[in-house]
């Protein structure tokens, strides 16, 4: 699969933005991540997949620093974010913003004052700015302008999802992480949603981490995909990972689901 035009593999790849040596996590004794080494480059989109239980959450939580490794170092933006002091590093999550799977809405807030919070947390603004800026993310995000009053309970699964993108790009942030972002969604709507994430990333040059198990997300946006098996990562493009002789990649991109999907995004690029 070719990348999006906006991506050039010749230019980012001296230029990661997200550098991971050595990680080693552990979770009631069981290792997940052994001597893990992974680069995401500037201006793509990197698909991180692997089976039930072998740590992907984990490992993007881990990089943004809610979870802590046993071992290993992680940069971001060229920054030791494990080293750094508070004031450093709040300045370096600043210029990331996490979309987690549910969402993670707070329920007693309306979506506007969701997508405030960053905005209050890092940034002295007033009120009625906040209240614009959050009214520009929502439409970003294509929800309507009188989404804002409303509270998550009253939005549909996929309006959630879109109400907690336009809260990660409240900063105007540099790089995304995305933890399933299309989990729990109808194909219709995980289509829009992986095509809302390439447009953001053509449109406003972001760079994008995405956990997920959709394998039509992966054939349709992403640039190269980190497989996790065996505690730690093998990268490359869709082409290359499908002569890996791995047998879990061989039965995951060459299994009927992984041909249906590769087969509709050829069939979508020559269309």
């Amino acid at each position: 699969m070719p990348p999006s035009p906006s991506y050039s593999p010749d230019s980012a790849s001296d230029a990661a933005i997200v550098r991971v040596r050595g990680l080693v996590t552990r979770i009631n004794g069981r290792v997940l991540h052994e001597n893990l080494d992974l680069e995401a480059r500037r201006g793509e989109i990197l698909g991180v997949v692997g089976g039930s239980g072998a740590g992907k959450s984990v490992l993007l939580r881990t990089i943004v620093g809610l979870m802590r490794p046993a071992s290993g170092s992680i940069e971001i933006f060229g920054e030791n974010v494990r080293a750094i002091d508070e004031d450093r590093l709040r300045g370096v999550e600043a210029r990331w913003g996490v979309l987690f799977q549910d969402g993670a809405l707070f329920s007693s807030l309306t979506v506007a004052e969701n997508i405030g919070v960053p905005l209050r947390e890092q940034l002295d603004l007033e009120p009625r700015l906040i209240a614009e800026i959050a009214q520009i993310k929502l439409s970003l995000v294509g929800l309507a302008a009188e989404t804002a009053a409303r509270y998550p309970s009253e939005l549909s699964g996929g309006m959630r999802k879109r109400a907690a993108l336009a809260r990660a790009l409240a900063l105007d942030p540099e790089l995304l992480f995305l933890d399933e972002p299309t989990a729990g969604l109808d194909p219709i709507a995980a289509g829009a949603f992986d095509a809302l994430i390439r447009d953001l990333r053509n449109g406003l040059g972001l760079s994008v981490f995405m956990v997920t198990h959709d394998l039509d997300s992966l054939a349709a946006i992403c640039d190269r995909i980190a497989v996790l098996v065996d505690k730690r990562l093998i990268i490359g493009t869709i082409s290359e990972l499908l002569q890996n002789p791995h047998p879990w990649i061989q039965a995951y991109f060459r299994g009927p689901r992984g041909r249906a999907a590769l087969g509709k995004a050829a069939s979508n690029a020559n269309g």
